[in-house]
């Protein structure tokens, strides 16, 4: 397949993103931008967050990581269906009741304005550090792909992407991303069912044999239940539940598109069938993964060997060797040099798909949360002028940030590094959920200018409870045979919540909106 037509692919694709800011860009005004205008059909948001929610990482990894992990992440999907429902019946109706712009508003108006400006901030390095590097590993796939054949550098590549999400975002701003997500939902979406039917008829199955395959398979377990396993049912399913709750629920990028629906109702009726949703689609990224093991399996193409005491994947290249390979490139690999012209374009176009549906969002709400908690938007008498100006300087600022994050962990050249950062949002997300707990469940105040203390605490101790003390000696203690992994969201919770206790001064007069 020639770069110069997958470039073209490409144009074209944000060709039509932007064609979609200019329909919807009409009058716009900051409004718009922040809260379109809260009239947003819940049925589109809800369609176009699923693109949203499934980043170009998990369109990558997850089918991969069924390898080792088999229908596990299922414990976790479904952990997803408590979260939602808690974000849907216990936060978005504080929300509307309190008409909220960015929902760390309620910090402020619960606790005062350190508190406040201590969430946010955590929000945005969260969001700017997950969202680079969720851009990045995609962007890096693309540039191997198409760009470093024709020669053309991984910064401008980048930098270009990143600029023509800018193009179709820093006008209308969530308005504008509900639509396009919903476009880039559909191309997602058409990429997983494609690429699942081209393996079908690769395999020569119907419908039903490829039902019977998958269920029948070494890799259709669901359930776990060692609970010295990183993968053991409870804690998969409660972080889930966890991760539901702070990176959607707590979470300016998710909220600001529900707070655009016309009243509480609506939001709440986007949420279940969302919800739901998102559970059959992550079973089709699943049951796609199982497909490309059957296929690779029957083939010759993968083995298994154990190096270091770990199975690792290995994959004949094109020479007839072996090649070493990370879980999530499977697919990748598969697409572009086994399935056909077809499935790589598949590929590619659900990759872009998928990462810049999450990207656009982010940058959105990234740009909404700092003018509005950090700027005070909505507290300074500024005309309309002054802060469209304002607000289109900062989308730049986080447009050059996002790039920043991308060059520098790509230039890094450490794996091992970016996975360790893809799992900051346990410790940047943890301090959020503390303070929202204790905020709805408990009617006690804090001192104020002490909180970011406790949320700078609660993290570091969680590093180190998942990671080990180091000692004198150099080994490190509490690395025993049970190993934190997912439950680290909660844990950071917990002792946020429980350093908040530590400095509650008492109760208010009334009790917490």
């Amino acid at each position: 397949m020639s770069p110069w037509f997958v470039i073209i692919l490409i144009l074209a694709y944000f060709g039509i993103l932007i064609g979609v800011s200019l329909f919807t860009g009409k009058e716009e005004t900051n409004k718009t931008f922040f809260t379109g205008n809260r009239n947003a059909k819940w049925y589109v948001i809800a369609f176009g967050m699923i693109g949203t929610s499934i980043s170009g990482i998990t369109f990558i990894s997850v089918p991969g990581a069924v390898g080792t992990g088999k229908f596990g992440y299922m414990q976790v999907v479904l952990g997803y269906l408590l979260g939602y429902m808690i974000v849907a019946y216990v936060l978005l109706p504080i929300y509307y009741r309190m008409n909220l712009t960015s929902i760390y508003q309620y910090l402020e108006q619960r606790f005062g304005q350190v508190t406040y400006k201590t969430g946010a901030i955590f929000f945005l390095i969260s969001r700017l550090i997950g969202s680079g590097l969720r851009l990045g590993v995609v962007a890096i796939v693309l540039h191997q792909l198409v760009f470093l054949p024709l020669n053309i550098p991984f910064w401008v590549s980048v930098c270009t992407s990143v600029g023509l999400i800018y193009l179709y975002t820093f006008q209308s701003g969530v308005k504008t991303v509900i639509w396009t997500d919903t476009v880039q939902t559909v191309g997602l979406l058409a990429g997983l069912i494609i690429t699942i039917v081209m393996i079908m008829q690769k395999m020569e199955w119907g419908m039903g044999e490829t039902f019977s395959q998958i269920a029948n398979s070494n890799y259709s377990q669901w359930f776990f239940w060692d609970w010295k396993s990183p993968g053991y049912f409870w804690k998969t399913f409660l972080g889930g539940a966890a991760i539901t709750i702070s990176m959607t629920g707590l979470d300016q990028d998710m909220m600001q598109k529900n707070l655009a629906c016309r009243n509480i109702e609506d939001a709440q009726k986007n949420m279940r069938w969302f919800s739901v949703t998102l559970v059959f689609v992550n079973l089709l990224f699943l049951g796609m993964g199982v497909l490309l093991y059957l296929y690779a399996e029957k083939e010759g193409l993968i083995q298994w060997e154990t190096i270091s005491g770990k199975m690792q994947l290995m994959f004949k290249n094109q020479a007839g060797g072996w090649d070493k390979i990370r879980t999530d490139a499977l697919f990748p690999r598969l697409a572009n040099e086994h399935l056909g012209q077809a499935a790589a374009i598949t590929f590619i176009l659900g990759v872009i798909a998928a990462a810049y549906s999450s990207a656009d969002s982010a940058m959105t709400a990234l740009t909404s949360s700092f003018c509005i908690d950090i700027l005070g938007f909505e507290k300074r008498n500024l005309s309309d002028q002054e802060m469209r100006t304002t607000r289109y300087k900062v989308h730049v600022m986080f447009a050059l940030l996002v790039i920043g994050v991308i060059l520098y962990f790509y230039w890094l050249n450490d794996q091992s590094l970016i996975d360790k950062v893809l799992s900051v949002a346990g410790y940047t997300y943890g301090p959020l959920l503390g303070l929202f707990a204790f905020g709805i469940l408990t009617q006690y105040q804090v001192k104020d200018k002490w909180v970011p203390v406790i949320c700078i605490i609660a993290p570091v101790i969680s590093y180190f409870l998942q990671n080990g003390f180091p000692t004198a000696g150099g080994p490190y203690f509490l690395t025993g045979t049970y190993k934190i992994g997912i439950e680290i969201l909660i844990i950071n919770g917990l002792l946020t919540f429980a350093g908040l206790w530590l400095i509650r001064t008492g109760k208010p007069d009334s009790k917490p909106e």
